[in-house]
């Protein structure tokens, strides 16, 4: 009996400190976005009359202005699904104020696998060439107009089928440019179907490449034989940032609902970091691979009930599509979108550091 409670109780003892090891600290996890969230002011508020805004990115051009791509639609706040757009706007500062230049994608219409709407943008530099991520949607086998797909508006996938529909037929793709003046040429298929860690869809890219040449991309979609509708966010690998994209056994994020989530690598830190939207706050998740991911030491960075004391017209009654413009290896604008009352707009928080 003695020897099977020793037993016992290395196995306890070997199992905690397994646990404590995958948790460990990473050293050079330092980053603390939450003190460095500057003044809110008008100017860097991304507002359009008659238009909801929603999930910007930034990039510098090659003119040395910054460039934001997001999402616009009119009507209804829950017609992102249906007839999004994405624009692009520029400024002389990664915060602001924007000016609204073209639209450069939307839906390419029945037969297509991005047919209805152009959704979450997100824009990127690789390898001389411009990567614009995004999602789209469509409705095989469906016979629908406009009026029908704005009919969905608002209804629950449940009671709705066409709602559903669009809802499970989400998927993430890619247009590519040499110039941010130049037409963006799309591919014929999306860039990675679920499979692993999610199920259902694959939504709201996130890449970065890391000190290894390879691209790590970040997808959301439900959490396979879940009943609580819980989003996991999954990470897939690939040698180009075209695809294609091997999806990874192990989630980013699967023990709480999240969504959004945007990606880079910190080469001062040696660390890919990744922030998200879990409803409250703005989150912070860490890897030093890119595949094995943990919460950052400072893993809140922005509480939803707390974007008001920092300057915001409002507490918003959701926040969500965070992103952080990083210019060299700085963190310089901490983006978020936010719905309140009948219109939704884009924030570009201007991130401040004791030097400065």
């Amino acid at each position: 009996m003695r020897h099977f409670n020793w037993i016992i109780s290395f196995l306890i003892v070997f199992i905690f400190s397994v646990g404590v090891t995958q948790a460990k600290q990473l050293p050079s996890d330092d980053l603390n976005l939450n003190v460095c969230i500057g003044k809110i002011k008008k100017k860097n508020l991304l507002v359009t009359k008659g238009y909801f805004n929603w999930g910007g990115s930034i990039i510098k051009g090659e003119d040395n202005r910054y460039h934001l791509f997001y999402s616009r639609w009119p009507n209804n706040f829950y017609g992102w699904l249906v007839e999004s757009e994405v624009a692009h706007a520029v400024s002389d500062s990664p915060s602001g104020p924007w000016v609204y230049q073209e639209t450069v994608l939307n839906g390419r219409g029945k037969g297509y696998w991005d047919a209805v709407t152009v959704h979450n943008p997100k824009i990127k530099y690789f390898e001389g060439k411009y990567y614009l991520y995004y999602i789209s949607t469509n409705a095989p086998n469906v016979d629908y107009n406009m009026k029908m797909l704005r009919a969905t508006n608002g209804k629950s996938t449940s009671t709705c089928a066409l709602r559903n529909t669009l809802r499970v037929n989400q998927r993430t793709g890619v247009a590519v440019a040499t110039s941010l003046s130049e037409p963006w040429v799309r591919q014929d298929k999306p860039l990675i179907e679920p499979s692993g860690p999610i199920s259902t869809l694959t939504v709201n890219p996130a890449i970065s490449r890391g000190a290894d040449g390879k691209y790590y991309l970040i997808v959301k979609g439900d959490k396979p034989n879940d009943k609580n509708f819980v989003r996991n966010q999954a990470i897939a690998v690939s040698e180009s940032p075209a695809g294609p994209f091997v999806m990874q056994k192990n989630p980013v994020i699967d023990n709480q609902d999240t969504e959004d989530m945007s990606l880079w690598y910190d080469v001062k830190r040696s660390l890919f970091y990744g922030i998200f939207h879990a409803h409250t706050y703005l989150g912070l998740v860490v890897s030093d691979n890119g595949l094995d991911w943990q919460k950052s030491k400072y893993e809140v960075v922005l509480k939803k009930d707390d974007i008001k004391s920092h300057g915001a017209p409002d507490i918003p009654r959701r926040m969500e599509r965070p992103f952080v413009y990083v210019e060299g290896s700085t963190p310089k604008t901490l983006l978020t979108s936010v719905f309140v009352g009948d219109r939704s707009y884009i924030v570009t928080i201007p991130l401040r550091y004791n030097e400065e």
